[in-house]
């Protein structure tokens, strides 16, 4: 007499109609063979082997020969079980989990620890199991494991990417209810499908061994799912939230297949890299972006996501930046004054945070003429000597700007651009031509909540000192370091 055929929710269910394209690691016989995987309503039954993989093309399944390596352990298993205990076994038995928890409704349970448990080849370290009120209704399949499931993988110490989420006969709610309440853990689906042409015994029995009665469908859904978190991650970085994009890169490093874990490790390194520059962590923020760039370099070769390549550069320069900064020996750095007057314009731009960009655009006018005191007249505005300074500003230095505590001259912002110009420097001659427009905005300044006062500084009014700074400087855009925008 013949057995009633049973067919669980297939993965082509859950996108019913769509095609999709990822690519899928089967592995046979101990080695890794590569197929596309075309998610769809299909027609056809037409078979493509490639290696000792078999790729059904029309209905969009990647599955496993008869003869099929061993897998390697897995930490943990979430299983959703109908009634089929052989197929449930099979699952359990290949994928070894050190934790397992099935999903099943009320009827199963005296299935699962009377005839499943008997069949395992290994018990796992912990299982337990969640029960559906009603199989045949998604809401109320999801409402149970979305509230109990998180709760016992935290018990179990399960990380993101460690679960692998299974069924075989499970119904299209309970494999719905599945997929979304595990897939924030997983980094692997599997899916057992009973071909229509399995033979039987006499007996009504399937015939034939695990290997040979079920197709072994899987795949990782955040190899294509990665592209809309990494969108986002991408915005989060050009809108200068650094740390919060390098946290998505490496949650999708946790979850994508291993392939594609140092494409992300690197996007998480190059976040991180900026967000350490951001803060004037050079270098750290040099190590970081040297590493970064050496991975993704390696990453387009095999082509990467769309925009990859026009990044390079940029990183690379960026490299270059910090490294001649970072190597610099002397004592006062140019680049530092460079990367003031980029970090000013990046916070009005980027942060919208006109208070943090004017006093950042203020430090780095004291910086350029640091440099130039320095670098021109080996004059240490920190330490200085009264004999170094035109005679008209010594009787000044000597009454004003002594510091009580360790007894060093020290010269204010103001003060060292009167030195220049005393000593017939062009930028100090600049500043005193410009300064009755500068006043009234560096005034405006001083009073800010970041200045000495309690009013924001106003957009316009960082704009306005940041038109005049520039031209004091001499200093063209193009010669700052900029960061580079993902569009990855």
């Amino acid at each position: 007499m013949g057995r009633e055929k049973r067919r669980g929710a297939g993965i082509g269910d859950l996108w019913t109609g769509a095609v999709r394209s990822t690519t899928v690691s089967l592995v046979t016989s101990g080695e890794t063979v590569k197929a596309q995987e075309v998610f769809s309503a299909g027609r056809d039954h037409r078979q493509h082997r490639q290696g000792r993989a078999v790729v059904d093309r029309w209905k969009g399944r990647c599955y496993s020969p008869p003869s099929m390596a061993a897998e390697s352990p897995v930490k943990a298993l979430l299983c959703g079980f109908g009634s089929d205990v052989e197929a449930a076994a099979h699952l359990i038995n290949r994928l070894k989990p050190d934790v397992l928890c099935f999903f099943a409704p009320a009827s199963a349970k005296p299935l699962v620890q009377q005839q499943v448990q008997p069949k395992l080849a290994q018990m796992p370290r912990r299982w337990d199991i969640i029960v559906t009120p009603d199989s045949q209704e998604f809401l109320a399949s999801y409402h149970v494991l979305v509230h109990a499931l998180p709760a016992l993988l935290q018990t179990w110490e399960v990380q993101r990417g460690e679960l692998v989420i299974a069924w075989a006969d499970a119904t299209p709610p309970m494999v719905g209810a599945l997929v979304l309440a595990g897939l924030d853990k997983a980094s692997r689906i599997v899916q057992l499908l009973e071909p229509p042409s399995s033979a039987e015994l006499p007996d009504g029995s399937p015939s034939g061994t695990p290997e040979e009665r079920w197709k072994w469908i899987q795949g990782n859904p955040w190899d294509e799912g990665a592209a809309g978190v990494r969108k986002e991650a991408s915005g989060l970085f050009n809108r200068g939230s650094y740390e919060a994009a390098a946290y998505l890169f490496k949650q999708l490093e946790l979850r994508v297949s291993g392939g594609q874990k140092p494409l992300y490790r690197a996007f998480a390194d190059l976040a991180e890299g900026y967000g350490l520059w951001h803060r004037f962590q050079y270098r750290q923020a040099w190590d970081k972006l040297k590493t970064s760039h050496k991975a993704l370099e390696m990453a387009s070769v095999w082509g990467g996501p769309p925009g990859l390549k026009e990044l390079i550069p940029a990183v690379k320069a960026n490299a270059g930046f910090l490294e001649r900064l970072v190597l610099d020996p002397q004592e006062v750095k140019e680049q530092v004054a460079l990367d003031l007057l980029a970090q000013a314009r990046r916070r009005a731009d980027q942060h919208g945070d006109s208070e943090g960009a004017v006093v950042a655009l203020v430090r780095s006018l004291e910086a350029f003429a640091q440099r130039q005191l320095f670098k021109q007249h080996r004059i240490k505005t920190w330490d200085v000597q009264p004999e170094q300074l035109p005679d008209a500003l010594r009787e000044t230095c000597r009454a004003c700007y002594l510091d009580d505590l360790d007894g060093k001259y020290k010269l204010p912002p103001q003060a060292q651009f009167r030195v220049l110009a005393g000593l017939g420097d062009q930028m100090g001659q600049a500043f005193l031509a410009q300064w009755p427009k500068m006043k009234p905005l560096l005034d405006a300044a001083n009073q800010g909540v970041l200045g000495h006062g309690f009013e924001p500084v106003k957009p316009e009014r960082f704009h306005q000192l940041y038109e005049i700074v520039m031209k004091l400087v001499g200093v063209p855009e193009t010669s700052l370091p900029k960061f580079p925008v993902l569009n990855v």
